[in-house]
């Protein structure tokens, strides 16, 4: 990353006649565009203010839309206010027992009463789903998922969030967050053989790291962008969520336009481009021809390393799909590259359709048969093994994979060896047997071109009821699902102890575990906390329990990953009432503010070191200290000694806090 200095688009240089000043006044990047026209609060776009924007569409998924739902309902809404509104069934797809198929019950109803579009079991994932149907340049769009930021692919400022910040979106509120600041990378020549997007966004990871995007809107712009396709721009900024940036965003181009074309949706295309002369905060730049096969090894996505450094390692595994390679040409390649080849003896190649158009028109293509031909195994359109629902790997065997996460025992299987890769990665080395740099295949790359004429279709995806059928609709609510906990407010002054301390890069998949025995209990808030830290601290629920209220004290980048509330909820419901980190991921950090938990950051990162578990911290008339000012003292073990907290929340937050929660606070301000 450059070290060069920032300068905003709409600094005045220090001589400049009047003519060229106002150009310079008027450049904007594309980010600054999306933000500006969609200001409802904050005006200046002054980077670490909190601003509100205007939002236009929503995506919920069914891991975290049933909250969303059930949030809804504890507000009163009867009808969204948004332009669109998604409801997608991607993630809990196994149905062995009743759970999962209530669910999705649950939320087809409340789509039908609130005038959602519903998109049923195996339509496919939410993020590609809803860029072929729904994603439109210039328009806002807030997901209760992470990987959300894919929709900045076709020029869209889409950011991922929990799922009360999107229920309060759907109900005509703003979204608020911290302005960042923006980062400009210059993509500049051409992707050589046998690389893809997946190595573009894993050479960012390269450089920069889990928590190199905190704060910052990543985007890219240049002449290397011409050879990226609408699908490859997903990938990319779907994985922008993996160096914690708020999003990612492409401008809308020709390339943009040829895509929502081929969607038979042209007429929701307009061009949305950076002006000329504009600048980025923070510059970066990539050369797509000097890039290599990358690969990321466990258990982060940010432990980047080329594919040739540790080629020859065995393999049992290779899994090729999820919302990170979504695209046709993601698993056309794979199709052409083991097409008349059989895939080796010990490994399982597994094919995760992202979409039920994609699936179709890759059978239309015979690429289906080239894969299922190869010895590889087939499953219905879903996010599935990304989540932990099903394809888990064996114990102590190395998978290979294309999706975005490979946290410990987000696959399913605890002890798991998950490596990050493109499908030319994955094909290569399934079909060797061993982790394989696929320039080193004996045959030539089989180059790919995405369909001008894709299979459309639409007829499981169902659209609103108008309001007065929709008022008709009983919400169907199976056994699993339990009303939303109500909680209290912090006291003016208390004390409680520190009942767990753990290290850097904690993710939410750690602090709620994601897979087939947990998920299930996602509407089920008192069942799915029982699954809390478990593999960090198996005893936390009991030990919680046992105490009460509490704090919790964690160490950089604290709730990286997924945008899942429970990781806050559950915690709370607990009795975590303190959350203490070296800093926080933003999803994270604003979930525990929106569930009333206070998240707190060292001001002194030596403290960390000096705090452990038992320790008890006093905090007196807090709602005063947090309104004085951004630090607070806080007195540890009687007054044995102190230490000095920073807080960073808006004067609306620290009100949030005191409320409650922000559903809470909603109600007394007489929003619905």
């Amino acid at each position: 990353m450059s070290g060069r200095p920032a300068q905003q688009c709409f600094k005045r240089p220090a001589e400049a006649s009047q003519s060229s000043m106002e150009e310079i006044m008027a450049a904007l990047n594309v980010t600054q565009k999306l933000i500006r026209s969609h200001l409802v609060e904050g005006g200046e776009m002054t980077p670490g203010e909190e601003i509100g924007l205007k939002i236009d569409q929503t995506l919920t998924q069914d891991a975290t839309g049933t909250m969303v739902m059930l949030e809804l309902e504890a507000m009163g809404l009867d009808r969204v206010k948004t332009e669109v509104s998604a409801q997608y069934v991607d993630h809990n797809l196994i149905q062995e027992d009743n759970k999962n198929p209530d669910d999705h019950l649950f939320l087809q109803t409340s789509a039908e009463r609130l005038g959602v579009w519903f998109s049923r079991p195996g339509n496919g994932v939410s993020h590609p789903t809803h860029q072929q149907r729904f994603g439109k340049p210039g328009k806002t769009l807030l997901g209760s998922d992470s990987h959300t930021p894919a929709a900045g692919s076709i020029g869209m400022l889409a950011i991922g969030a929990g799922g009360i910040d999107v229920a309060m979106a759907m109900a005509g509120e703003p979204f608020y967050t911290r302005m960042p600041k923006v980062w400009g990378v210059k993509l500049t020549g051409k992707l050589p053989d046998w690389v893809s997007a997946k190595d573009v966004i894993l050479e960012m990871l390269r450089r920069h790291g889990v928590s190199g995007g905190a704060g910052r809107i990543i985007e890219y712009y240049g002449p290397g962008l011409e050879h990226l396709s609408a699908m490859d721009r997903h990938v990319i900024a779907n994985m922008g969520a993996e160096l914690g940036a708020t999003t990612s965003v492409f401008p809308s181009d020709e390339v943009v336009r040829d895509f929502l074309r081929a969607e038979q949706r042209e007429g929701d295309w307009s061009e949305l481009k950076a002006d000329e002369g504009c600048d980025y905060d923070i510059h970066d730049e990539i050369d797509l021809s000097e890039l290599e096969p990358l690969i990321a090894k466990p258990s982060s996505p940010g432990n980047v390393v080329p594919v040739r450094e540790i080629a020859g390692e065995p393999l049992s595994q290779a899994y090729i799909g999820s919302s990170a390679n979504p695209g046709y040409r993601d698993f056309a390649i794979a199709a052409e590259m083991v097409k008349d080849r059989t895939i080796d003896d010990r490994v399982s190649l597994e094919i995760n359709p992202t979409s039920r158009s994609i699936l179709e028109s890759l059978t239309r293509d015979g690429h289906i048969l080239s894969l299922l031909s190869s010895g590889a195994r087939l499953h219905q359109a879903g996010c599935n093994g990304c989540i932990g629902m099903g394809q888990a790997p064996a114990n102590d065997t190395n998978s290979l994979r294309t999706v975005p996460r490979n946290f410990p025992g987000r696959s399913g299987t605890r002890e798991d060896h998950v490596f990050l890769c493109s499908p030319e990665t994955a094909a290569a080395s399934a079909l060797m047997g061993k982790i394989t740099d696929p320039r080193s295949l004996d045959f030539d790359y089989p180059h790919v071109e995405n369909p001008s004429d894709p299979i459309i279709n639409t007829r499981t995806l169902i659209e609103p009821q108008p309001v007065e059928k929709a008022r008709k609709v009983n919400l169907i609510k199976g056994p699993n699902i339990e009303s939303l906990p109500s909680f209290e407010p912090l006291e003016e002054s208390f004390t409680l102890p520190v009942l767990l301390k753990v290290g850097d890069d904690i993710s939410t998949d750690e602090i709620m575990p994601a897979g087939g025995e947990a998920l299930p209990y996602r509407s089920n808030i008192p069942r799915i906390s029982d699954f809390c830290f478990r593999g960090v601290d198996d005893d936390y629920p009991q030990k919680a329990r046992d105490t009460g209220d509490h704090i919790i004290i964690g160490g950089g980048n604290y709730g990286q990953g997924s945008s899942r509330e429970h990781a806050a909820i559950a915690p709370r419901y607990l009795g975590l009432r303190v959350a203490i980190a070296q800093d926080f991921a933003r999803i994270h950090w604003q979930n525990l503010v929106n569930f009333g938990v206070l998240p707190l950051t060292f001001d002194n990162q030596d403290d960390y070191d000096s705090l452990e578990s038992g320790d008890r911290l006093a905090f007196e008339n807090i709602y005063d200290a947090l309104g004085a000012g951004e630090t607070l003292k806080v007195s540890v073990n009687d007054g044995e000694r102190s230490v000095t907290l920073r807080h960073g929340l808006s004067k609306r937050q620290i009100e949030v806090l005191q409320a409650g929660g922000l559903i809470e606070w909603m109600k007394q301000q007489g929003k619905r």
